[in-house]
């Protein structure tokens, strides 16, 4: 039986974490602050917010570019793919809110065994699973589609390897950065916010800086593009961009999908310009070379590193944020007295004992479609930009309409997307949106 001493001990202990839970709070609203404070200083100095010189026209009529048979294709293809793709999302956000924010979840997560390090892996793994598994009948529905549009060109063998191979990644990068989270949680009580704040923001940058050497290469393979016309045009820009390539690379994108693409990633030493093979192969050279002139842009911005400056405030934001919804929830949830004592002997036990994990995989994800129209809206103005670039460094208006038509052609791109659509999923501007800058840009 227990005795007033041990009460008022136990009291003690309790008073203790309260103290501690109530520094942590402060620590993380000031995280959420400078984040969000460094990101709103970021973007007014580095987005290009008015990229087309004028404004950006009017778009282009669909007509004016493809027949009614074509415009009919696209936007057959378009609705479905966003039957597909959005009941994927809309499941998995479904099955991660009820897994992380019922009470039944909360008792399977407290059931899993084992220390806290290895509780945070199994929960990590066990939630990527079970999204992986009640997403995978509208995954095959959407890869149907492709293959049936001839989108898609891998084996079902080759496209289960590439899921295979996505989720243990995903699985292995989540499970690190949440022990290191918890650990964090575990050994500074009070500024454990502040410590995962500047941990995601490293996270970030050392990711931007890794992803080309590292996980590129598990999903494709590359080549030097040789020696000849187009490497030299190539190069030709570069110079009249005054932009430092490391590399052109091929990738042999054409084994896995029809669709043409090419891209810049990395910065610094490991910055590359990527042209997929059957761009190489298949675009007339001046098209090529307006392909090659936007992503030469990207680099001459050093957008890359723009977004991963952006990225690393917007995780120090997101951190702060996250640390105060879980601080905030767990005293809302204070347990009673000689409960709340037992768990505060190690802590706020629910943010140190791994059973967190499905609440901060929850808040992950809902954070992430909420942020996506602030993340979209800026890559369209960042898009448009270059756009403009190459528009103005290879003087080809009429190469660079060719070659915005054919690859809506080839993904079959929906020409008049649904506004809302457009404005929270929207990476790119439109083909139409695109095309109307060939008339505006000398």
């Amino acid at each position: 039986m227990q005795t007033d001493d041990s009460l008022a001990a136990d009291g003690d202990v309790t008073d203790r974490g309260g103290s501690a839970d109530r520094v942590a709070i402060r620590v993380a609203a000031a995280s959420l602050a400078v984040g969000v404070a460094v990101l709103v200083g970021l973007a007014a100095w580095l987005v290009p917010w008015s990229p087309v010189p004028g404004g950006a026209p009017d778009p282009a009529a669909a007509e004016s570019l493809f027949s009614a048979a074509q415009i009919q294709r696209a936007e057959e293809f378009a609705t479905w793919a966003r039957v597909w793709s959005w009941s994927t999302l809309a499941i998995s956000l479904a099955l991660v809110g009820w897994l992380g924010f019922s009470r039944t979840g909360r008792r399977w997560a407290a059931a899993v065994p084992g220390p806290w390090w290895s509780r945070a892996v199994i929960l990590v793994a066990l939630v990527s699973l079970a999204v992986r598994l009640v997403t995978l009948p509208t995954r095959i529905g959407y890869r149907r589609l492709l293959l049936h549009e001839g989108l898609a060109t891998s084996s079902w063998a080759g496209w289960a390897r590439d899921q295979a191979v996505s989720l243990l990644l995903s699985i292995v990068v989540t499970a690190v950065a949440l022990v290191l989270a918890t650990a964090c949680a575990r050994r500074w009580r009070r500024s454990w916010p502040a410590v995962v704040a500047g941990g995601a923001a490293t996270a970030v940058l050392l990711g931007s800086y890794v992803y080309p050497v590292l996980v590129e290469p598990l999903f494709n393979s590359f080549e030097p593009l040789p020696q000849g016309q187009l490497r030299s045009e190539i190069l030709d820009l570069a110079d009249r961009e005054q932009v430092g390539v490391d590399d052109v690379l091929v990738s042999d994108a054409s084994r896995r999908t029809s669709t043409l693409n090419a891209y810049v990633s990395g910065f610094g030493s490991t910055r590359r310009v990527v042209l997929y093979d059957n761009l190489v192969r298949d675009l007339p050279e001046d098209e090529a070379l307006a392909v090659v002139a936007h992503e030469l842009a990207h680099a001459k911005y050093d957008d890359v590193l723009v977004g991963t400056l952006l990225g690393m405030a917007g995780a120090v934001a997101a951190s702060g944020l996250m640390a105060l919804v879980l601080l905030r929830t767990r005293r809302r949830g204070a347990t009673p007295r000689r409960e709340g004592a037992a768990r505060s002997r190690e802590g706020s036990a629910w943010l140190r004992d791994g059973t967190v994990v499905p609440v901060v995989l929850a808040l992950l994800a809902f954070g992430g479609l909420l942020a996506s129209p602030l993340e979209n809206g800026i890559s369209r103005r960042v898009e448009t930009r270059a756009d403009v670039v190459a528009l103005e460094t290879t003087g080809r208006a009429s190469s660079f309409v060719a070659l915005q038509k054919e690859l809506a052609l080839t993904s079959l791109a929906d020409p008049t997307p649904p506004r809302l659509s457009q404005w929270w999923f929207g990476s790119h501007p439109t083909v139409l949106q695109r095309v109307a800058l060939a008339s505006r840009v000398p």
